[in-house]
């Protein structure tokens, strides 16, 4: 394993965005944290959708916890106080409340800043703020991008995978004009990637062609395991990993911490090297 960075200043914030689900936002959040995580960096996972996946998919039932991402919406709690301990990353959890706290903050000044201000203070705290965005263009999403110094886009491998994307970069394009000039689009994360078909190859250079955004990493291919990773409220890498995809956000986070790629990651995510099968 190749040395953590010093620890910046400051943390950085990544905001995992897309408007169409089911492009695995969660997964990429969690595992991209749990890569970052092994390297010995303190991580932050900020669950910022009212369907709480990330917060579930780390064995916590949102139901039962007090405060979360909402109070803090709401200007009822710090964010700080929030924040619960995993054995892999830190998280400020969210909960189905948080879809009134999007309408509420519809007619709150400034209503784009209210999380960036809050997380201002932990930038000090952590070395990387991951923030998981609810499908949608809302408010909540803006909150994040305003918040984020890069956004990344996870964007499954399959037919009509690009719609939405237009109108997500447009919105981007917004959020830099008018209330955060230095965010950055890191680039396309290609998710759900079977790399026996021609299809899913060709949707790849399509996106990448079509919006001129880079792709990070390699491919992240499908696995049962990351499902199996959510139920037992752990990451991909304290369960399973040696599975492609698991290898694929090790080289990913390396790319986005500018550290050297593991070889042996980088030829296990693109199925150069013998693994254990995965389903």
């Amino acid at each position: 394993m190749s040395p953590a960075p010093p620890a910046s200043s400051t943390a950085t914030v990544f905001a995992v965005a897309n408007q169409k689900g089911g492009v695995a936002k969660t997964t990429t959040t969690l595992s991209l944290a749990g890569a970052m995580a092994a390297q010995e960096l303190a991580v932050l996972v900020v669950d910022l959708d009212p369907q709480s996946c990330a917060t579930f998919a780390l064995g916590f039932d949102p139901d039962a916890l007090e405060p979360t991402v909402e109070d803090v919406l709401s200007g009822r709690a710090g964010l700080a106080a929030t924040v619960r301990q995993h054995p892999e990353t830190d998280l400020v959890p969210a909960s189905i409340d948080l879809a009134g706290a999007e309408v509420a903050l519809l007619t709150r000044p400034g209503r784009e800043y209210a999380l960036s201000a809050e997380l201002e203070p932990l930038r000090e705290t952590y070395d990387a703020i991951l923030v998981d965005c609810p499908p949608s263009l809302g408010v909540l999403p803006l909150n994040a991008l305003t918040a984020a110094d890069r956004a990344l886009v996870p964007l499954q491998c399959e037919t009509l995978s690009h719609r939405g994307v237009s109108q997500l970069l447009e919105t981007i394009a917004d959020v830099q004009r008018l209330t955060h000039r230095g965010l950055e689009v890191a680039g396309l994360v290609a998710t759900m990637f079977d790399g026996r078909t021609r299809h899913a190859r060709a949707v790849v250079a399509d996106v990448t062609e079509r919006y001129g955004l880079p792709l990070l990493g390699v491919p992240v291919r499908k696995s049962v395991r990351f499902a199996e990773a959510n139920n037992r409220g752990v990451t991909i890498h304290a369960h399973e990993p040696g599975v492609p995809g698991a290898a694929a956000y090790r080289v990913l986070a390396a790319e986005l911490l500018g550290l050297p790629v593991d070889p042996d990651d980088r030829a296990r995510a693109q199925g150069r090297q013998q693994t254990k099968a995965s389903p």
